[in-house]
């Protein structure tokens, strides 16, 4: 069936609370509303209110009460109304979350999920157009999430959801309703930490994820155009990263260009470019390189915003660079 990027996250939720009555969502407007972007809509007529719970407005409250709810053997989804306010509920889950199972010497298990909806390009201004995976993809105990197709959304919010390790699930607010595709009906996953090759290439490697996906696709058609053959590595997992993916990159391309929303300073692209010099130095025809955000917060002004953020031309004139390098 062809869902759309929003859809796909209501199906997967509604087939996980089916296939299992532990399973319970709470956030902000989730249950009469059906969330600030309709994520769960539906689901309270299905499965009433003491499975889709409506909280207060408390980040703190929500990821606090889903570590509780995980101890106590229920596997619940909490929804950040955005991606911008975990900061408000972060000790609970690089704190309490994530050391959990080491606290107990492996006998307890925090089974709970964190829906974000993140990222930029949709005029949110500073407080509505985050991306802050890189806060999270350095604390051991949490595994971090940012699918890019319908059926990533779908397939790896279910394999979230029956982790027995907290997880945080970012989902780009950009792609809700601008990308459809055929998803199957019934249950499936997508497997935590493997990366996915959406493109073959020889000549330069492009590796992403999220939104910047599409901009790394688009720009390698135009490359191809040009007679530079390009490969497009989807992470879709930032913790932890696919290695094995990442350094056969680099070695079959000799030539790395890294592109993603968020700031380059700190982001998931050092993680990555230090993976790559460490195991694949020798096989390199050029440096590294990066391509992000700039390092400032987002702006609400259309103009400016795209100034801020990576595009299609962007990714080209670094490529271009990379590939004559």
């Amino acid at each position: 069936m062809e869902l759309t990027y929003i859809k796909a996250i209501n199906d997967a939720l509604r087939q996980a609370m089916r296939l299992d009555g532990d399973v319970v969502l709470l956030g902000e407007d989730i249950a009469a509303l059906g969330g600030a972007f309709l994520a769960t809509e539906g689901l309270l007529e299905e499965f009433g209110p003491e499975r889709v719970i409506d909280t207060p407005i408390s980040e703190s409250l929500i990821n606090g009460a889903s570590v509780g709810l995980a101890v106590a053997g229920m596997r619940p989804v909490a929804e950040m109304q955005f991606a911008d306010f975990i900061s408000c509920g972060f000790d609970q889950l690089v704190n309490m979350a994530s050391t959990l199972r080491y606290r107990h010497g492996g006998n307890a298990k925090c089974p709970m999920v964190v829906r974000c909806p993140s990222g930029s390009g949709v005029r949110g201004g500073l407080f509505h157009s985050q991306n802050p995976e890189a806060w999270f993809a350095r604390v051991p105990g949490l595994k971090v999430v940012a699918p890019a197709t319908a059926f990533d959304a779908k397939g790896l919010l279910i394999a979230a959801i029956q982790d027995d390790d907290p997880v945080i699930y970012f989902e780009h607010k950009y792609l809700y309703r601008r990308i459809k595709e055929n998803v199957p009906e019934d249950s499936y996953i997508v497997p935590i930490g493997k990366a996915a090759l959406r493109r073959e290439g020889g000549d330069i490697c492009f590796i992403t994820y999220g939104s910047a996906l599409y901009l790394c696709l688009a720009a390698a058609e135009e490359l191809e155009k040009e007679g530079v053959s390009s490969e497009v590595l989807d992470l879709r997992t930032l913790l932890p990263l696919d290695r094995k993916a990442i350094i056969s990159c680099a070695k079959k391309t000799g030539k790395v260009l890294i592109v993603h929303e968020d700031r380059v300073t700190g982001g998931i692209g050092g993680e990555v470019s230090a993976i790559i010099m460490e195991n694949a130095f020798e096989y390199l025809d050029a440096p590294v390189m990066r391509l992000g955000a700039k390092d400032t917060p987002n702006a609400f002004a259309g103009p400016m915003e795209e100034y801020i953020l990576p595009n299609k031309d962007k990714v080209l004139q670094a490529a271009r660079k990379l590939a004559g390098y």
